[in-house]
């Protein structure tokens, strides 16, 4: 048993000191004053600080601090590859012994976009060392130090975080996400549909939460004709979708523009996305609105992220007029652009104009529940012509014959 006193750079979600005042610690610690301490659960669940807490005296100022969950590959920046936070713990028998340390088992990380990880058991290892925190040139030694290795993973059942809808320019609608892509509350089959298909949109309804935009996808569903179950489709449930726009095609290239939402109440530092193009990446040529390049050792995946100082990804915000109008969703957006030069053949508005694969924060997106919907309309568009120019030029052909 024990409890968290103080603690830099992470926070319990819970502030809870009864298990101590009512527990043991409470009868051996009778002087401490239990009005300070944090947190005496068994299995404390801790939250990384946001940014902003970096140089806060009582809970950062400590190095590596503050990383608000977001923890970047060392390929992309080493200075944000590290999360650290401190704890102050008060012992309990039997372990009062000084050189008797007994590590926090069972360690567990997930978060709300993150992957899910699953941790080993602690290891020990030589003592870490870190920069002092006066700022003198000095390091100083931790007394006893442990190695906790996690692999990302994907739990059984476990829900997608994020979702993909794809629009074109030859088409009016959109696909949205698919219908419950991000999991569905239990209680939802009892108002919406779980199992039906999301409804196609217009293209300004991707710009609004999902609750705000029933109005808007009957009105399209009238105006198009197309079918509407009842109940009408659920919504997706993610906190981030990502709009891949298909913008024009040239005979020597084309362009595609993305379009990232972040549909939660938490803002995202240093957020990053990562597109594979098993045709198209080859061509790649700039990203204009992002930071993007092609992924180094993977010849199909561009990468991006936000630019210095505009690395945001902002939470939902109030709309105007919170009283009328939908809430905002924070974005970040660009133009992509492609030669075709390096990749002869391809076919883009056949399907090779978008993504196989899209990752977000190194989360696998789900795609829409009709993916190739939108190419089956541009087929159908293409046969609609040629079958039109056939029977001009039979009418031609009478008309001639006639004269």
């Amino acid at each position: 048993m024990s409890s968290f006193h103080t603690m830099k750079g992470a926070y319990p979600d819970v502030l809870d000191a009864s298990d101590c005042i009512y527990g043991d610690q409470g009868k051996f610690y009778k002087e401490l004053d239990f009005a300070n301490v944090l947190n005496c659960q068994r299995r404390p669940i801790l939250v990384d600080l946001p940014l902003e807490r970096t140089n806060d005296t009582t809970l950062g100022m400590i190095p590596f601090c503050c990383r608000n969950g977001m923890i970047l590959p060392p390929s992309m920046d080493p200075s944000k590859s590290t999360s650290v936070f401190q704890i102050n713990v008060f012992k309990m028998p039997p372990d009062l012994n000084r050189s008797q340390l007994r590590p926090p088992q069972n360690w567990k990380i997930n978060g709300t976009l993150n992957p899910d990880y699953q941790c080993g058991p602690p290891i020990r290892v030589s003592p870490s060392q870190f920069p002092d925190p006066s700022g003198l040139p000095s390091d100083r030694t931790a007394f006893a130090s442990w190695q906790v290795v996690c692999n990302i993973t994907q739990p059984k059942g476990a829900s997608p975080r994020c979702c993909v809808s794809f629009s074109a320019y030859y088409n009016e609608s959109v696909i949205p996400c698919k219908t419950c892509a991000c999991g569905c509350h239990s209680t939802s089959s009892q108002t919406c549909s779980t199992t039906s298909p999301a409804l196609l949109l217009p293209p300004q309804a991707i710009l609004v939460p999902f609750e705000n935009r029933t109005d808007l996808a009957n009105a399209w569903a009238d105006l198009k004709h197309f079918p509407k179950p009842n109940p009408l489709p659920c919504g997706d449930n993610c906190g981030v979708s990502i709009n891949w726009h298909l913008y024009t095609d040239y005979s020597r290239g084309w362009t595609a523009q993305i379009t990232i939402f972040n549909w939660d109440d938490t803002s995202f530092a240093d957020w990053f996305t990562a597109v594979e193009m098993d045709k198209a990446a080859p061509g790649f040529e700039k990203v204009y609105s992002l930071n993007g390049s092609s992924l180094s050792g993977a010849n199909n995946t561009i990468f991006m992220q936000g630019l210095t100082d505009f690395n945001y990804l902002e939470a939902e915000t109030d709309g105007a007029n919170p009283e009328k109008d939908p809430r905002v969703p924070g974005k970040q957006q660009s133009v992509i652009s492609f030669t075709k030069k390096n990749t002869p053949g391809i076919n883009v508005v056949g399907g090779d104009g978008f993504p196989t694969k899209v990752f977000s924060m190194g989360k696998n997106a789900l795609f829409p529940q009709h993916f190739l919907q939108i190419m089956l309309i541009r087929k159908g568009s293409t046969i609609s012509i040629s079958v039109l120019l056939a029977i001009i030029v039979f009418m031609l052909n009478a008309l001639i014959a006639v004269g």
